[in-house]
């Protein structure tokens, strides 16, 4: 697990219960803190290993005014690009997942093909075989299988189409633009 200087790298903040404000010590270490910062870790070495972040590890009595101006008040605190995405108890990953992910698009545009699909569905298998047969090279990412992929996909889909239409696979961007399904895609590919 590396942490990055990249400037579209994600800062993720963990206040954890420790540290000292005046008379006042920390003496006992906290277990979900302990917790949670593994999860982080192995978080960034598995789920976002192809994502750059930032990790910051706090002493939140030492510091504890700074999470408390952005909502958190009970260690652990994980903050994720400015935001609070959990307190109070050990952190569940996919919620880490989905904030990084959520804060990485918006820093960065899709490049190259992708296909977002799963292996069930009929619409990405026709798409594969249009793109295939088009001889049009790309990455195909399983949104049941990889849970980045699926945040990923959500986080580029919902602001174009919108937060309320449902999103359904395929979804597939060509040379960084969004296309749409699978029908989209025959029209696309017809019509050049």
């Amino acid at each position: 697990m590396e942490t990055t200087d990249d400037l579209n790298a994600v800062p993720i903040t963990l206040y954890k219960w420790a540290g000292a404000w005046g008379p006042f010590k920390v003496k006992i270490p906290c277990g979900e803190c302990t917790l949670t910062l593994d999860i982080i870790k192995d978080t960034m070495e598995s789920e976002l290993t192809d994502v750059p972040v930032k990790l910051e590890v706090r002493e939140w009595l030492s510091e504890w005014w700074k999470p408390l101006l952005v909502g958190g008040w009970h260690a652990p605190i994980v903050i994720v690009d400015g935001k609070v995405v959990n307190q109070g108890n050990a952190l569940n990953r996919g919620v880490l997942t989905e904030a990084v992910i959520n804060a990485y698009v918006k820093r960065t545009s899709i490049k190259g093909n992708k296909l977002f699909g799963k292996v069930t569905c009929p619409h990405c298998t026709k798409a594969k075989q249009r793109l295939s047969e088009s001889n049009i090279d790309f990455t195909y990412h399983d949104v049941v299988k990889e849970p980045l992929s699926l945040y990923e996909m959500l986080a580029r889909v919902k602001p174009i189409v919108g937060p309320k239409t449902p999103i359904t696979v395929p979804q597939i961007w060509l040379e960084g633009n969004y296309v749409g399904g699978a029908n989209e895609l025959s029209s696309h590919l017809e019509n050049g």
